[in-house]
């Protein structure tokens, strides 16, 4: 059954939301060493259960014009992001950002639930480029 792996945080000013949620919940943020700004989150240690995420400029203006996003992103784990974005759309789900390589790490796909609401899918694959 697919499982959230991670969940994200979309700023406008990333080093500020950076500074806030280490101040606040004493989580470890460290920059990914890839080919775009991402920091990764984590927010505890095995046996606590819990996700970690990552947090990302955000793409677009402020989201009074519904054009960027203005909240915590999760992201399912699935076996396949072409299967599962068949599925979303049979389902009355939008794909809002097409299938993208994550160089190393896998496919991602974001889409949009009926009610508007942005997740992501990601497959597994350390060849994506």
């Amino acid at each position: 059954m697919p499982r959230v792996v991670h969940f994200e945080i979309h700023a406008q000013e990333p080093e500020r939301a950076v500074r806030f949620y280490r101040q606040i919940f004493g989580w470890e943020i460290s920059k990914w060493d890839g080919p775009v700004d991402y920091w990764l989150i984590k927010t505890g240690t095995a046996p606590e259960p819990g996700i970690d995420g990552g947090l990302i400029l955000r793409q677009g203006p402020n989201p009074v014009d519904g054009q960027a996003v203005i909240a915590y992103v999760c992201t399912v784990q699935v076996p396949s992001v072409d299967e599962y974005t068949g599925r979303i759309a049979g389902a009355g789900g939008v794909i809002v950002v097409p299938k993208m390589a994550i160089p190393g790490v896998g496919w991602l796909v974001y889409a949009k639930d009926p009610d508007g609401n942005i997740f992501g899918i990601m497959q597994n694959d350390p060849q994506a480029k």
